[in-house]
């Protein structure tokens, strides 16, 4: 993998590219990297060209000392797009991702192709639900400059199933999906460079997200994705996208907030019949 860079509205964007054919963005979640598609990597590149985007505070992209609106993560993505003559492309958004891919559609749907939203909401519960959010992962930092390897397994284990994360302790080096083991995914959070400011200005933007009223308004063909275990971003959530957007599908699958690592080749099976449907 080849990290490429861009600049675009003042701050520096390290993205990745994977694959050919139409143009497919990916968008991490909250304080990851843009690895954090590589389980689907290896499947959607035999079909789509891939774009693989650090979210600006994270991975290599630069990290503002000032603060920013979510709407500016979208001129950052419509600025990479500009520069890499893409007029039209397919978007996946995870989490925090999946908000930032909500306001892209309202703001250049003229720009989007199909729409994947996993893991994701239309707007933060309230606000001291927010600050309860910016004070965990304040501490999870913390934690992880203390001690990386427990720290790891502390942020995990509400990502993912109970089984699941039973192996993933009791058997670090057990292969997954024939694709990653456990110690990889320890490899792969030292990827995550967002520190404590980052983290505010992240949790800011995340509460500034609400797109509510508004999701009648995307009209693109949009896939929505959900765990039946996932406590962060609960089905309901996705329930209520569902029944405002006119043109979306709405798959429940096992899993909890870290779903597409879980069961990877499922969803890029998924992922990948929508996006291929004619």
């Amino acid at each position: 993998m080849t990290d490429l860079f861009v600049d675009v509205n003042g701050i520096k964007i390290c993205y990745e590219i994977h694959g050919g054919g139409a143009p497919m963005i990916l968008l991490h979640g909250f304080a990851m990297y843009k690895e954090f598609w590589f389980p689907q990597i290896g499947e959607l590149s035999k079909y789509f060209k891939l774009l693989s985007i650090d979210i600006r505070s994270c991975g290599k992209s630069t990290h503002p000392s000032e603060h920013y609106s979510i709407l500016d993560i979208v001129e950052d993505i419509k600025g990479l797009m500009d520069y890499l003559d893409i007029d039209k492309a397919h978007m996946m958004g995870h989490s925090m991702g999946g908000m930032v891919a909500q306001n892209f559609a309202l703001k250049y749907p003229k720009r989007l192709n199909k729409l994947i939203l996993l893991a994701t909401i239309p707007k933060f519960p309230d606000v001291s639900g927010l600050d309860v959010y910016k004070e965990s992962q304040i501490a999870s930092y913390k934690a992880k400059l203390e001690d990386p390897v427990n720290a790891f397994f502390e942020k995990m284990k509400p990502r993912f199933t109970r089984q699941f994360f039973k192996i993933m302790v009791n058997d670090p080096k057990h292969i997954f999906h024939g694709l990653f083991s456990t110690e990889e995914l320890l490899e792969l959070e030292k990827k995550g460079t967002s520190n404590i400011q980052d983290l505010i200005y992240l949790s800011d933007i995340m509460g500034e997200h609400d797109t509510t009223n508004r999701l009648n308004e995307i009209q693109n063909e949009t896939l929505i994705i959900t765990g039946n275990k996932d406590k962060h971003t609960p089905k309901f959530s996705h329930e209520l996208i569902h029944e405002k957007m006119p043109n979306s599908i709405l798959k429940i699958v096992s899993g909890a907030h870290f779903f597409p690592w879980e069961n990877a080749p499922e969803i890029s099976q998924i992922v990948a019949d929508f996006l291929k449907l004619e």
